[in-house]
């Protein structure tokens, strides 16, 4: 009944926006208008015709000025600046709110707010800081995945997902603010809220961020000031006690344990929790001089002159602190090998705590500012210190390690142009932990036409030297404790890109060598293989259209040299059919349709909840997920400044065999659930 009640409420909604739409007003004003007939700004973020006076000027006492805005990312190390597109994505908006990707390529524990881990080994990111954040980077935004914003009038953003019911459904409320107290100084802040329940016993996850920023976009001088705050509270159930609750429901309790939340797991009263922050300064100021824009031939005006910059000077803080805790009351028997710590008391209260502070200066020769300055060059250093406090055997006695790294290095980039465009960084280390350490990685892309069609190469590669993090090198807890000299990881990769805009094709293949991999091992504690390990990796996506209809597919095909250590599915295959249509005078689209992700059979990385972290599946226990798909049908409307959609993920459960229906060894897929979201953007 209540799931009726939503859907007729969303038909609701749909019917007076369309309406809406069919009554909207014509654009006499001239303004851009997208593929829709969406008045757009020059950066194609949506117009609210509410904000644009009417023809008849006479009728009104005022007049609102127009919404214009743009958005950027920084980079973590220099801050440079990069322009991107605001967040109005229209198709498959339903997949933004999965932990499994939009394309469903990272195996989780299920429910929204858990760790997470890429099946496609290209995809997969640099460690963080916190080795126990990495797994939940979906939810715990860094420094140059965050949007800053500048608007000529204030910008919200308000989003909404939900799924299930409120016994095991999951909910999250994003909120971003931005505005502008002059053209060059903005302000806000994000806030982000998420809170799921879960479909199995003692699974359920909360997570808090709040983020504000202040930025100066002059030009002489630019500053970025980010503080994030961030909470996640995730409970552990070490997955089900046995598979066939899933595989072979029958074989089990003669098959009468059906519902989720009666299915055994391994743990019910342990808990993760783990509290990020980081302050992120990015400044520079500019030097350069004054040049005269051109005259009209009559224009009788004093000449007016534009501020050209030559140099700059850069300086860039990053102060990032984060407690990691562990707890749990469960009574296992034989469960963990080892106790190094108060092995009279089976309760489990571990923790750890780090804080690190880098400092980067640059000094950076500008692109553009005359015709023979075709790139831009920057020089740098950087120091790094930080400190790591770990559990001793002693009770009250804490163990406290401190690391400095001093890195210097440079960067070439060229982003001027529509047919060459190339980034090398570089970075070496000279002092403390960083000595023998280098990281080297660039990008180079060539764009042509092509008939009709524009054609882009793209070249990426990499060399690097470095240290496994800190964690996997030491860590003191009560059933996990090592202190290990683990070599430098030497990597090397070389990937290659081909995109054909107007026919929706992108094929991409890279190869991957690794000396001295470090992974965790079946003990789930780490370890590292001495010799070589190769990826090679080729990725196909391709669109088609027919009208209307369209059918876009994804597949990737992978093999490991060694896939005992590391594992990875041979195929990993996302498609999706829908119906794209224009409606209502071709202000309303609707997008209707089916999608489906699929891998092949592997021994997936298991999870260990004392850690956080994916390990290597033990022998006495080795099992095989895959070879299953999840096939969601979804519903997508656009208007205006507003998005919606509606989705019933796992609709084809219980139509097939499900020996294999698993995020991750021993976590079930969620059953069939129905999620809907909204996002709601606000100019005023």
């Amino acid at each position: 009944m209540r799931r009726f009640l939503l859907v007729h409420i969303l038909l609701s909604i749909v019917g007076i926006l369309s309406l809406q739409a069919q009554i909207t007003p014509t654009n006499p004003f001239g303004d851009r208008t997208d593929e829709f007939g969406n008045l757009v700004d020059q950066f194609g973020n949506p117009v609210d015709p509410s904000m644009r006076p009417p023809v008849d000027s006479t009728k009104v006492d005022f007049e609102s000025l127009p919404p214009r805005l743009y958005m950027w990312h920084v980079s973590k190390d220099l801050g440079n600046v990069e322009i991107v597109a605001a967040d109005t994505a229209r198709l498959n908006y339903q997949n933004t709110s999965l932990t499994e990707g939009t394309n469903g390529s990272y195996n989780h524990l299920g429910n929204m707010g858990t760790p997470r881990l890429s099946r496609i080994f290209f995809d997969r990111k640099d460690n963080e800081s916190s080795m126990f954040v990495q797994p939940y980077s979906y939810f715990f935004v860094q420094p140059e995945q965050f949007f800053f914003t500048n608007s000529n009038i204030p910008f919200s953003n308000l989003t909404y997902f939900k799924g299930g019911n409120k016994i095991n459904g999951e909910e999250r409320f994003k909120a971003y603010f931005s505005v502008n107290v002059n053209k060059q100084l903005a302000f806000g802040f994000n806030i982000d809220y998420l809170y799921g329940r879960g479909y199995y016993n003692h699974s359920g996850t909360s997570f808090f961020n709040a983020a504000p920023f202040i930025s100066y976009m002059g030009d002489r001088y630019e500053g970025t000031l980010l503080y994030s705050y961030n909470y996640l509270k995730s409970n552990q159930n070490g997955g089900l006690t046995d598979d066939r609750y899933i595989t072979n429901p029958e074989d089990v309790a003669s098959g009468s344990i059906t519902e989720p939340t009666n299915m055994p797991t391994l743990m019910s009263n342990a808990t993760n929790r783990i509290a990020n922050s980081y302050i992120f300064l990015t400044q520079r100021y500019k030097m350069g001089f004054q040049r005269e824009l051109p005259k009209a031939e009559n224009d009788t005006l004093p000449a007016k002159t534009e501020f050209v910059p030559v140099t700059s000077i850069i300086h860039t803080m990053k102060v990032d602190w984060s407690n990691y805790k562990f707890t749990s009351t469960d009574r296992l028997q034989d469960y963990y090998p080892n106790t190094y710590i108060n092995p009279d008391n089976a309760d489990i209260m571990d923790s750890t705590s780090h804080v690190s502070v880098r400092n980067t200066i640059g000094l950076s020769l500008l692109e553009g500012f005359n015709k023979y300055a075709k790139m831009g060059l920057t020089a740098f250093a950087s120091y790094k210190i930080s400190k790591y406090t770990l559990m001793t055997p002693e009770e009250f006695v804490k163990d406290h390690m401190t690391e400095n790294e001093f890195y210097v290095g440079g960067e070439i980039s060229k982003k001027n142009g529509s047919f060459l465009h190339y980034h090398a960084f570089g970075e070496v280390g000279l002092m403390g932990k960083a000595i023998g350490q280098f990281d080297v990685h660039g990008d180079a892309d060539v764009n042509f036409r092509l008939g009709k069609d524009t054609i882009s190469v793209i070249a990426r590669g990499g060399v690097s030297n470095q240290l496994a993090p800190f964690y996997m090198r030491h860590y003191h807890s009560k059933h996990f404790y090592w202190d290990n000299d683990l070599e430098k990881i030497f990597k090397t990769r070389l990937e290659g890109e081909i995109r054909a805009q107007r026919w929706g094709t992108q094929l991409k293949a890279g190869v991957e060598n690794i000396k001295n991999y470090a992974y965790f091992n079946q003990q789930a504690v780490p370890d590292q293989f001495s010799g070589n390990i190769q990826v090679l990796s080729a990725t196909l996506k391709q669109n088609f259209k027919v009208g209307i209809f369209h059918l876009d597919g994804d597949i990737t095909w992978q093999k490991s040299s060694n896939q005992t250590i590391l594992p990875l599915p041979d195929f990993s295959i996302y498609g999706n059919f829908y119906i794209d249509a224009k409606l209502a005078k071709k202000v309303l689209s609707v997008q209707l349709g089916a999608d489906v992700r699929y891998f092949t059979k592997y021994y997936a990385p298991g999870y260990m909840a004392a850690i956080g972290q994916f390990f290597l599946q033990p022998d006495e226990d080795l099992v095989e997920i895959g070879n299953y798909p999840i096939i969601n049908v979804y519903a997508n409307i656009h208007l205006k400044r507003t998005r919606i959609y509606a989705m019933m993920y796992h609709v084809n459960q219980g139509m097939i065999n499900r020996p294999n229906a698993f995020y991750a060894p021993h976590y079930p897929i969620n059953p069939r659930f129905f999620r809907f979201g909204i996002s709601w953007n606000f100019y005023d």
